[in-house]
């Protein structure tokens, strides 16, 4: 189940990755289509990291109850 956690965190990363590159090319054509992009890629981000803190944190209560 740990794996699955794993992937997801990494998903949310393709997201933001996808988000900014619309951003960059959408920019010079039309800036209002893009705050759409930069909501996307900064939820994305902060979802990566919020994930990321819970799956090392649930990874360690594993540890211990098996110990």
């Amino acid at each position: 189940m740990v794996k699955i956690l794993k992937y997801t965190e990494y998903l949310y990363l393709v997201v933001a990755v996808a988000s900014i590159y619309k951003i960059i090319t959408l920019w010079a054509a039309a800036p209002k289509e893009t705050y759409i992009f930069i909501f996307f890629a900064v939820v994305s981000l902060a979802m990566f990291f919020f994930r990321r803190k819970y799956r090392k944190r649930f990874e360690e209560r594993a540890r211990k109850k098996d110990n």
